[in-house]
């Protein structure tokens, strides 16, 4: 069989199968009184000839329905019989075939929908007495009870010995969990699941992340804690992650510091980050402005970054962190008067906010272009600033603020970057009034 042939029979062999729940409901019903359950239940469906016994002339054409408790299956004949094939939400999954004789109603639920479509379609071939394709229609076979069983959704594995070595994870997954089994590396296996929606790899040995663990398009929570991660992968910064990820656990690493590109996850709620060894948070930590639930004790933060006042958080905890003391009084001057040109037309793209890339400035530029700085009065600057560190009350960003220390505070070091002495003149006059105050 060529690679074409072999193509158009598996094309046809899906078309007559579909796994999806099935409730067949009598019309008759009603005419006595009663009514059905309203429950689907989980079954294979198959589309097929049954072989008429002591003829050698093939048989008409049937549905084979086969659930857990009928796995031989239920037959409804097909060819010349479908009175209605209602499909009006087969975008949803759905779809209803009705039925003459037995006046029955065999309604179709949760299906995917691309193997819904084309099973309907043999549906309607069956129907006018013609094979769905190319290839012959195959006598019906009683269902497998894996063809049968619902889809798993969830999946824990917590000791090294429940690995699967030998087979897949089941495709269906939304949560897997695979922790204490001595992980090197993320298992490419895993990157083929589609659905998944939660993925927890904690108490392992992983040290790098694939960079195609970004095309997991609906993951919503990674936890990665207890580890040996050493860096974070841009890439992944840049992928679709940055659209779906809302809770993300590094805690308990060999991180150093995060990529700036790290700042896309806009759709982060809740970030771990205990237990590393970071020396600084993403300058533009901002903008992450759906982030409610923030954790980075046990540090090597000597003070936090100049947007983090611009976060709405519920929870904060920044225990365990080598802050530096502040020292408004004694800044650090990089300043140059006049400015350069660079650093005139720095300043006026960003503020004017003109669009700029590769294809139109140097690669080195657009970096610094996307690492400016912010100043007091919202102005950018790049290379020429005064910058000094000041005491802010976490309280100002959280609702709920963890001690910083065992001596009860609750303010922490962040660095403040000015344009001009006339913004850090402004600065100063309002920090000497709240002193005398």
């Amino acid at each position: 069989m060529s690679p074409e042939e072999w193509r158009i029979w598996q094309a046809a062999t899906s078309a007559m199968k579909l796994q999806c729940e099935v409730e067949v409901i009598s019309r008759m019903l009603p005419t006595f009184g009663m009514r059905n359950r309203g429950k689907g239940t989980r079954a294979a469906l198959s589309v097929g000839r049954q072989q008429e016994k002591g003829s050698g002339e093939p048989g008409p054409i049937y549905l084979m329905i086969c659930t857990l408790k009928d796995k031989a299956g239920a037959r409804y004949k097909l060819q010349s019989n479908i009175e209605n094939l209602f499909s009006k939400f087969l975008n949803e999954g759905k779809a209803t075939i009705r039925l003459r004789a037995p006046a029955v109603d065999i309604c179709l639920s949760k299906a995917d929908v691309c193997s819904l479509k084309n099973f309907i379609s043999a549906v309607g071939m069956a129907h006018r007495g013609t094979d769905a394709s190319p290839v012959p229609l195959s006598r019906l076979i009683p269902a497998k009870t894996s063809e049968i069983e619902k889809p798993r959704a969830k999946l824990i594995i917590n000791c090294k010995k429940d690995y699967p070595l030998t087979k897949n994870f089941p495709y269906s997954l939304e949560h897997l969990q695979v922790s204490y089994c001595n992980l090197a590396r993320v298992d490419m296996r895993m990157l083929c699941l589609k659905k998944l929606q939660k993925l927890d790899l904690s108490n392992n040995h992983i040290k790098k992340l694939p960079k195609t663990i970004g095309d997991l398009v609906y993951l919503q929570e990674l936890t990665l804690h207890s580890n040996f991660l050493e860096s974070f992968e841009v890439a992944l910064c840049n992928s679709t992650l940055r659209h779906s990820l809302k809770s993300l656990d590094l805690s308990e690493n060999k991180l150093k510091a995060l990529p700036v590109q790290f700042c896309n996850f806009r759709e982060l709620v809740s970030l771990k980050l205990d237990d590393n060894e970071l020396v600084q948070l993403p300058f533009a930590i901002g903008k992450l402005g759906k982030l409610r639930f923030l954790s980075v004790t046990k540090n090597k933060l000597p003070y936090l970054p100049n947007s983090f006042k611009t976060l709405v958080l519920e929870n904060l905890d920044l225990f365990g962190n080598p802050f530096v003391k502040a020292n408004p009084m004694a800044p650090d001057i990089q300043l140059k008067v006049p400015l350069s040109l660079q650093e005139t037309a720095s300043r006026v793209t960003i503020s004017y906010r003109i669009p700029y890339g590769p294809q139109l400035l140097p690669k080195t530029l657009c970096q610094d272009l996307s690492v400016a700085k912010t100043c007091d009065c919202g102005g950018p600057c790049l290379s020429s600033f005064i910058q000094t560190i000041v005491l802010m009350n976490l309280h100002q960003v959280s609702r709920t603020v963890v001690l910083v220390d065992s001596m009860g505070g609750t303010e922490a070091p962040i660095i403040c970057y000015f344009c001009s002495l006339t913004c850090y003149s402004v600065f100063l006059d309002k920090y000497l009034q709240s002193t005398r105050v």
